[in-house]
């Protein structure tokens, strides 16, 4: 009689995806659509995203936990730059499957450093080419494929636009086939890795950096000091942190009006994404030189990869 082998082979498929590529390329707007959920914050400005954040999704016998990367750039002038750098660098190493994404016909030197962090990456490397939707002339966009192609042996390229979902069901059946078998890491209705006070600092900085644009450079960033559930109500209460006097004028704005709507934006997320009513409260603090403080950065949970 033959032994019993079933239980030793998995039937399920498990593994990490890195979605990586230079600065506002897309890369936390293609998360969310894959898992259905917004887990990561985006705006047009480039380096939004800061941290390492995974968002899981499950389906039927198969999870996929996608690893959101800040955008990897060539300025490493301040410690928060050469966080993110590293980063980026760091998961590269680690993972399944990494997704390249660029910006349609928008190659640029910080495309050319993403690729030459991929020569150390053993795992396979989809190129992704987003916002194609933007392109008016179609037919310019094979030549170009073919010359990036030429550039490095990606083992699938998907043309899609991530804001409106064209293509986006291919890229995730393909992903499934590159996936190892094996126990699933997480239980099946878990969305991300990171807690429900992490992600409302998040909300809360995405506002600022949507309603300031580019009235404020990235010296700004938050910490929340206060999250907990009274009856039916969450208290919030967080701080904004600005290394300038003249930043903290601007946040708050004509006798506190860009506060308000900083607060009352967030606070819609924030209940989106706890299913209940919240009440924020922001303050605005200046603490100089926090963004170029390696301690500073560890404090306000820039320790990812520390």
């Amino acid at each position: 009689m033959m032994p019993d082998n079933s239980e030793q082979t998995p039937v399920t498929r498990c593994g990490l995806i890195a979605i990586v590529g230079r600065p506002n390329v897309g890369k936390s707007t293609l998360l969310n659509f894959l898992i259905g959920q917004k887990i990561s914050i985006t705006s047009r400005k480039p380096q939004t995203t800061r941290h390492r954040l995974l968002g899981i999704k499950t389906v039927d016998q198969v999870q996929m936990i996608f690893v959101d990367t800040p955008g990897l750039h060539s300025g490493q002038a301040k410690a928060i730059n050469r966080y993110m750098n590293k980063t980026v660098q760091s998961v590269i190493q680690d993972v399944d499957l990494v997704l390249f994404l660029v910006d349609r016909m928008k190659w640029t030197d910080e495309d050319d450093l993403v690729l030459k962090q991929l020569e150390y990456c053993k795992a396979p490397v989809f190129l992704v080419l987003n916002k194609v939707d933007l392109i008016e002339d179609k037919e310019v966009l094979l030549p170009y494929i073919q010359e990036i192609q030429s550039r490095y042996p990606f083992a699938e390229i998907f043309p899609l636009s991530a804001l409106r979902q064209h293509n986006v069901d291919a890229l995730q059946a393909a992903i499934i086939k590159h996936l190892p078998y094996g126990d699933f890491y997480y239980p099946e209705d878990q969305l991300t890795d990171r807690n429900a006070r992490f992600l409302a600092a998040e909300f809360i900085r995405e506002k600022i950096t949507r309603q300031i644009g580019d009235e404020l450079p990235y010296e700004a960033t938050v910490e929340i000091e206060e999250f907990k559930t009274e009856g039916n109500v969450v208290h919030i209460s967080a701080l904004i942190l600005v290394e300038k006097s003249g930043q903290k004028k601007i946040i708050i704005g004509d006798r506190g009006s860009k506060l308000k709507l900083i607060g009352s934006e967030a606070r819609k997320d924030i209940e989106e994404l706890l299913g209940s009513k919240v009440m924020l409260n922001l303050w605005v603090k200046v603490k100089s030189g926090w963004s170029d403080d390696e301690r500073a950065l560890k404090s306000l949970g820039y320790d990812d990869f520390s």
